[in-house]
């Protein structure tokens, strides 16, 4: 990995159903790109990625999360530079959404409501890798 590879992190922030105790997956429309995508962001200097991970968490759903396992690493090119993104399944704890020009819209969905909601292919697998860790909570 060279210097020009972007980090960030994110997570697939998960909760059980207030409504009926279901797995349910948090994803977050950035108008910008038009796109429903799991949380995540650019490093700050310096910052660990588990760190960063939550710290967007909390940005973009305005939800504090419990970490848990980490989960597959995403390699993909943005805007013609190598991305690097570090997952971890993350509890929703506390929090409230408002939105922001950054994120105006999240929503809870079953895991296979997220599948088909997702806008880019790869972030599906981290669905499909969240039910194996979370199937033993």
């Amino acid at each position: 990995m060279n210097d020009t590879t972007v980090q960030a992190a994110g997570c697939v922030l998960w909760r059980r159903s207030p409504v009926h105790g279901g797995l349910e997956i948090c994803l977050v429309h950035r108008p910008k790109y038009d796109d429903w995508s799991h949380p995540k962001g650019k490093l700050k200097r310096g910052e660990g990625a588990l760190a960063g991970a939550l710290r967007e968490v909390a940005e973009e759903t305005g939800y504090a999360a419990d970490p848990g396992p980490e989960l597959p690493t995403m390699h993909y090119l943005a805007n013609g530079r190598p991305k690097q993104v570090r997952y971890w399944a993350a509890e929703a704890t506390t929090g409230h959404f408002t939105p922001t020009a950054e994120v105006d819209r999240i929503l809870w969905l079953s895991p296979g409501s997220a599948r088909g909601r997702l806008t880019q292919p790869r972030d599906r697998d981290l669905v499909d890798a969240l039910g194996h860790p979370i199937e033993q909570t």
